[in-house]
């Protein structure tokens, strides 16, 4: 982290952020379901600080990081940043707040415009938000360049002649040209080699201390998230089961979910073994979700009151900031 950015300061507050997509059907496509991609999810994020938002695929951690940003219309709840509430903002309000809350797209070549000379796209921002002249356009790109590891020259080249690798370092460069303060990542190196991962995480990580950067890091790679986070929230079926500080939770895993997940991580020693925590079954519908806990369907302690009650996320006696959804673990 940047020396001079204090932690314990709160940068962004996630307030019981719900969205629902509406399913339609029949003749006058009226709305006959919704799917309840995210549903109550709280959080915050201090300055200077990565929040790790894992879980298996469809669970709702990227429609978390899209609703934040207003890519995608939240249902209810509220994003405050900086002490101003996101979602309410609209037209310029809106357009001002985005320089300061920029996303790192999951396919890097789906977020650049094939038809642009990479430089362009970077650019593209500064352009929109009317900053500078050609002239200071041209430095800042050249000087986000640099900073992920790019030279001047790949400014004229086109998505196409880059690698993945490379073309998520632009993306990155896109991001910072507008000097924000809040990066939502979302899945930035999931579609990379494990040697490319590894060289784009400490990037993230050596622009974070040199710019005092606060990211929002989606991914559902564990080890990923271990590397990079200095809090984890781990999500199932809309919700949020388990947020912890990073080497609490890592160390000791409360949730049967996260136990689950952590379960499945490869340890880099041949001799040593991990005993497996299968679960059964497949994870239920957004459509449809259980009543009550909504992973008691497949936990291995489940009891009655599971099925009955929805857990409330709280605090663990032991530890104040490790938080867990669960009837059965406090």
């Amino acid at each position: 982290m940047s020396e001079n950015i204090t932690m314990n300061e709160e940068l962004v507050r996630v307030d019981n952020l719900v969205k629902y997509y509406s399913v339609k059907g029949g003749v006058l496509r009226r709305e006959i379901a919704q799917v309840k991609a995210v549903d109550d999810v709280s959080f915050t994020i201090n300055k200077g600080e990565t929040l790790g938002l894992v879980g298996e695929s469809g669970c709702g951690k990227t429609t978390v990081g899209h609703t934040m940003l207003q890519l995608r219309q939240h249902t209810s709840g509220s994003v405050t940043f900086e002490g101003k509430d996101v979602l309410s903002l609209k037209g310029v309000a809106l357009k001002e707040m985005r320089r300061k809350m920029q996303i790192v797209f999951q396919d890097p070549y789906a977020s650049l415009d094939p038809r642009l000379p990479v430089g362009e796209s970077i650019a593209e921002g500064l352009v929109i938000h009317k900053m500078g002249n050609a002239k200071e356009r041209s430095a800042i790109v050249m000087q986000n360049l640099k900073k992920v590891g790019l030279q001047h020259f790949h400014a004229n080249r086109y998505p196409h002649e880059f690698s993945g690798g490379q073309r998520q370092r632009i993306g990155i460069a896109r991001a910072l040209a507008l000097q924000p303060e809040f990066i939502v990542l979302d899945e930035p190196v999931s579609a990379l080699d494990v040697s490319i991962q590894a060289q784009v995480l400490n990037i993230l990580r050596d622009l974070q201390k040199e710019l005092g950067l606060t990211y929002l890091f989606v991914a559902h790679n564990l080890a990923v998230v271990e590397h990079i986070s200095d809090r984890v929230a781990v999500m199932y079926l809309g919700k949020i089961a388990e947020i912890s500080p990073r080497d609490e939770l890592y160390a000791n895993p409360q949730h049967p979910y996260t136990q689950a997940l952590m379960s499945a991580i490869p340890i880099p020693k041949p001799n040593r073994k991990r005993e497996r925590v299968i679960l059964q079954g497949d994870v239920p519908s957004p459509l449809n979700p259980p009543s009550g806990c909504r992973f008691h369907p497949r936990c291995p302690i489940a009891e009655d009151i599971c099925s009955r009650e929805e857990p409330k996320l709280k605090a663990l006696g032991s530890h104040p900031e490790h938080k867990i959804a669960c009837h059965l673990r406090s």
